[in-house]
This record gives C-alpha cells, structure tokens and sequence, in this order.
C-alpha cells in the first residue's frame, strides 16, 4: 500500500520544527548550565579570597565601632562575613593568616603593614570580583536576548497551533515531541516546553562597590588603624598570627 503522501509531509513537517525547537534549547541549556557553575565558582571564590579578606580585617582591627570608621572611609556600606566570634577565635585566626609574613621595622609598623597589605589584597580582589560579575551579567544578558530572539522568529503558541492543525485532535508522536497533543494538554506543553533565561547576576551574588586605593585615603585611614593598634593593646604581630 503506497504510503499516504499527507501523514508523510505533516510527519516531516512535525519533525524538522521539532529538531530545530530541541537544537536550540540544547545549546541554550548548555549555556545556562556554564553561566549557573560560574555563578557558584564566583562564590567559592568570594568567599575563599574576599571572605577571607575581610575576616583578617575583622581581626586586626576588632572594634565594632573601628571597624565602622575604617569601613566608612574605604567604601565599603555592609559587613560581609562579620561576625563577633571571629576576632575572638584562635582557629579561625590560624586559618586565615596562614602563610602570611609580617613585615616592618617595629610593632606598630608591623600592625600597620598588616591592616595596609591587607585591605589592598581586598581592593585587588574586589576589582577582580567585580569584573567577573560583569561578564557574567553580559553572559546572562546575552542568553536571555538569543531565547527572545528565538521566539521571535519561532513563536511557540503559533508553532504548536500549527502542530495541532497537522494533527486535528489526535495525538501523535514525532521524534523529541513524542505524546499526545490535544487542544487540552497543547498549553500546558507549550509552558513547559518554553525556555526561560536564568536569573540575573545581581539576584544571585552580592554587589560590591567599588573600594578606594589606600594611597587614596591614607590621611583618613591612618588614624583608625593607630586607634586600632591601641586598643588591641599594641600586639606583636610575630605572636599576634603565630
């Protein structure tokens, strides 16, 4: 029996729109999955390099209210990471000045090298930081714009009325579309089917300002970083890490 050329053609039909639909969601669940692992690599690394950062800022200079002043001045509007118990703890203290070498001819110049060396680590690590949240927000941007595109140029309401109309009411079967498409189950599909584009940088991660060089504010700081040094009772920094 010669096959009937119509069920041919509405079958090709349905498969090639299939193809060219699950082609392009394949490549754009590539690209989501990548911007979603460097979203959580950028995390790992906020943490592990500017967490850390802070955390040796938090000790060194210990007062709450220090640690206000010095924060005011750099630009830097919230404690991240902050909490009490961490000036307090010899393990965490351990942990973060880990292979850290203080440097200076005296006890205070050793502190202040400490505080200085320090908070430029911080700045350097921030800039980083914020350039790569700023590839990632093109990245997001650049995803969401190619599935607007898409669906621009492939309007999935008009592709699966027009799947419908090849089909009349029965169901049918076509490759990566396999099942049944009625009028019923055709909206429901067509909402899972729709690619959505995965949340914006901001949303995800913290937004940083950006923090102003030590040679910048060296007059301002200065100050607190000796008030710090007095109140902490004039440390050596030899036995202060060690």
């Amino acid at each position: 029996m010669a096959p009937d050329i119509d069920k041919v053609l509405s079958y090709e039909i349905k498969k090639e729109i299939a193809d060219r639909y699950f082609g392009f969601r394949k490549l754009i669940e590539e690209d989501i999955k990548e911007y979603d692992s460097l979203i959580i690599t950028t995390f790992r690394r906020l943490e592990q390099r500017i967490g850390f950062d802070l955390v040796r800022l938090y000790i060194l200079l210990k007062n709450e209210q220090v640690i206000h002043d010095f924060f005011q001045i750099t630009g830097l509007d919230e404690r991240l990471f902050y909490d009490p118990y961490l000036a307090e703890s010899p393990t965490i203290r351990k942990r973060v000045f880990t292979g850290i070498q203080p440097h200076g001819m005296t006890r205070k110049s050793r502190f202040k090298n400490m505080v200085v060396d320090t908070y430029n680590t911080l700045v350097r690590h921030v800039k980083e930081y914020k350039d790569t949240l700023e590839q990632l927000r093109e990245e997001q941007e650049t995803i969401a714009e190619e599935i607007n595109l898409f669906y621009q140029k492939n309007d999935l309401s008009t592709i699966m009325g027009f799947l419908r109309s090849l089909g009349g009411t029965a169901s049918y079967k076509s490759g990566a579309m396999e099942g049944g498409l009625t009028p019923n189950t055709g909206q429901n599909l067509e909402k899972k089917m729709r690619v959505k584009a995965p949340s914006p940088v901001e949303k995800l991660l913290p937004i940083l300002p950006e923090l102003r060089p030590y040679k910048q504010i060296k007059h301002e700081l200065d100050p607190i970083i000796d008030r710090a040094y007095r109140l902490q009772g004039e440390p050596e920094m030899r036995n202060f890490i060690f």
